[in-house]
């Protein structure tokens, strides 16, 4: 069975966490919901809270398939840690999925991930991620080998649809 984190902290955008996390269940994946800190609740941008299972520091890569960035104002806090951006680069070195929507694109930046990738994500952090070295383009869902990334909660399903593909081979 497939693993993928989905990265939590406050603020995050309920949408972009709520409905991948539900899909790829649905899909027969397992999903574990990382933050900063094990057992804490976040809320959501609108209130809705979600628990964390573990925390960056606890999460085995080698265990894990994949990780999502959702959106909302949660990556600018999300980036803050240490090994929250670690998770994702070695995720990403170690050719895993890395998914980002929305503002979550501002953690692939700090990871140093994007330097000759093609990427989407919200129309105000384009400057951020073609100063980390990604040619940003005006897309729906943009998949540059394993990583994938959308513009908004309105990309969702494409977004989800991509990562299973990815995910399932």
């Amino acid at each position: 069975m497939k693993k993928v984190a989905i990265l939590v902290a406050d603020l995050y955008q309920e949408l972009e966490v709520w409905y991948p996390l539900l899909r790829l269940k649905e899909a027969g994946i397992e999903v574990v919901v990382v933050g900063p800190e094990k057992g804490k609740t976040y809320k959501g941008k609108y209130g809705y809270p979600i628990t964390s299972d573990v925390s960056a520091k606890e999460v085995k890569i080698e265990k894990i398939d994949g990780v999502i960035i959702p959106g909302g104002y949660a990556p600018d806090i999300l980036r803050r840690y240490q090994e929250i951006v670690s998770l994702v680069r070695v995720a990403y070195e170690q050719k895993k999925v890395v998914a980002a929507i929305c503002h979550g694109g501002w953690v692939l930046a700090s990871a140093k991930i994007l330097s000759g990738k093609t990427v989407t994500g919200f129309y105000a952090i384009k400057d951020d991620l073609e100063h980390a070295g990604a040619k940003f383009v005006d897309a729906e869902v943009v998949v540059d080998g394993t990583l994938i990334t959308s513009r908004k909660p309105e990309d969702l399903p494409m977004f989800v649809v991509e990562i299973i593909k990815v995910l399932k081979g």
